[in-house]
């Protein structure tokens, strides 16, 4: 969805840019830079980023860059996620099978934003693609996922305001 709107938002997929997992640090650091807000949008996998991502965030936000006495180049950037979760939303809940909300699922992402200076916004989440639901599961339409994926735009356009 993001894709439809080229002057608004730059859509980076790690997974494409980087296929033999080797990150250009500078390269990365750089398009941190000309952006204003970085959006983190994954599905959840095993109860947190992929791998990838992980290794983006050790290698990308270096101490001097990002952090520490001259790291500045993420302070007060608008840092969110935006997650697909194979689970219902009630599953993320306290009184759910995880008993954990995804926001505190993703506390460390949250914590790294307060690390960097990043101001932290709330997560967009989509609940519900698990590929093997089970019968009593409300599993999304096409129409659940247009509709969530419009909202996610105007969340987005909302942070540059």
């Amino acid at each position: 969805e993001l894709e439809k709107y080229p002057d608004q938002f730059t859509v980076h997929q790690i997974y494409q840019a980087y296929p033999d997992g080797v990150i250009d640090v500078a390269k990365e650091q750089a398009l941190v830079e000309e952006h204003e807000n970085l959006v983190f949008q994954f599905p959840v996998y095993w109860f947190n980023c992929p791998p990838l991502l992980k290794q983006w965030l050790d290698e990308v936000l270096t101490y001097g860059w990002a952090y520490g006495s001259t790291g500045d180049k993420v302070k007060n950037k608008k840092f969110m996620l935006a997650v697909s979760a194979g689970g219902q939303e009630h599953i993320y809940s306290e009184q759910g099978e995880y008993k954990l909300t995804l926001d505190q699922v993703f506390s460390s992402f949250q914590l790294t934003a307060l690390y960097v200076g990043a101001d932290y916004q709330p997560l967009h989440a989509f609940y519900g693609l698990d590929t093997n639901p089970s019968e009593d599961d409300d599993v999304p339409t096409h129409q659940d996922v247009a509709n969530n994926a419009i909202e996610y735009v105007q969340k987005l356009l909302a942070l540059s305001k």
